[in-house]
């Protein structure tokens, strides 16, 4: 079934959504992506996604790492 196939795939994030959580430009996303600091996907039009899990995990670390 069709709904089964989309709740098995995890959510991914363009860079303006995990520039709005990491409240940084989208640019800096995408040197993240170039530096292997985040993970990337990328569509069949060449643009990048983000998997929602590992932008939290790394939110996760900065923040401890801020505390």
């Amino acid at each position: 079934m069709m709904t089964d196939i989309v709740k098995d795939q995890e959510k991914l994030l363009t860079p303006s959504e995990v520039a709005a959580i990491f409240r940084v430009d989208p640019k800096t996303v995408t040197r993240w992506a170039k530096v292997g600091k985040l993970s990337s996907i990328r569509t069949l039009g060449g643009h990048r996604r983000f998997r929602e899990a590992e932008v939290h995990q790394l939110l996760l670390k900065a923040q401890q790492q801020g505390a």
